[in-house]
């Protein structure tokens, strides 16, 4: 049994659904503890089924029994403690997907978990889904909503800008490309993603640097080529900002005590 595994919608439903990522402990006879996640610039909705699982973000300590949770956008490291015989499948939304359900203001929700009632949800979910059920119905109802909304509001665009930008990209750049104003942009990112665009930009900035540590040799990797690759001042900058999320040094940072997004 593997604890964690990834499962991936349509191409369409990928607009809006970064993947699903599943922790089994359910033939598990013994607690998994001390695993850590990084923040990545995602949601995530989590349906835990059987016993429990323990989240400790940078605000608080959650105990999620089974049912459904939405998780905030996290801007630091978050252990886990997983109990035997418990599953969990998150659904990892992009930072865009909330803002096409206007009525959710997230502006003062980031590092945090609530538990909600599966009917305040727009699709179906149960705690007894298998995985390929749940993806069948995360890909059926992502792909309508492609559908009817064929065109990108502000956030996705402003994403979209960032993520494909070489370098690191300003909030004045950005709103020059999107002809509105800094104050507009920043208050609609802010409603919709809990975090300032800024932020935001320093989220993805951390996780490439991450990925390419793991996906090198770390042995020989040096930290200034990573540094200066992924757009920081320098060396120390790089290394302050890391121990920021991770509470630990590059040099000590040991990657199977994460779960990290596996290469596709």
């Amino acid at each position: 049994m593997n604890l964690y595994s990834e499962h991936y919608v349509s191409q369409k439903a990928e607009r809006f659904v970064n993947k699903i990522w599943c922790l089994d402990n359910s033939i598990g006879e013994s607690l998994i503890e001390n695993k850590l996640v990084l923040p990545n610039g995602c949601f995530n909705l989590a349906i835990v089924s059987g016993n429990a699982i323990e989240v400790h973000t940078s605000k608080k300590k959650y105990e999620m029994n089974e049912g459904i949770y939405f998780c905030s956008q996290m801007t630091n490291k978050v252990l886990v403690n997983m109990q035997p015989k418990t599953k969990v499948s998150i659904i990892q939304l992009h930072a865009w997907t909330l803002s096409m359900f206007p009525q959710y203001d997230l502006s003062n929700f980031t590092d945090s978990i609530i538990k909600i009632n599966p009917s305040e949800l727009p699709f179906e979910v149960q705690s007894s889904f298998e995985i390929e059920t749940l993806l069948d119905t995360i890909t059926i109802y992502f792909e309508e909503l492609a559908t009817l909304h064929s065109d990108k509001n502000v956030i996705e665009k402003i994403c979209e800008i960032i993520k494909i930008q070489e370098e690191e990209i300003s909030v004045s750049r950005i709103s020059t490309d999107l002809k509105s104003s800094q104050r507009l942009l920043q208050i609609k990112f802010k409603i919709a993603t809990g975090l300032t665009i800024k932020k935001y930009i320093q989220i993805l900035k951390f996780r490439k640097s991450v990925d390419q540590m793991v996906n090198s040799d770390l042995e020989k990797l040096k930290l200034t080529d990573v540094a200066l690759y992924n757009k920081y001042f320098d060396q120390s900058h790089f290394i302050k900002k890391f121990k920021d999320v991770t509470k630990t040094t590059p040099k000590m940072f040991d990657p199977k005590s994460y779960f990290l997004s596996q290469k596709r």
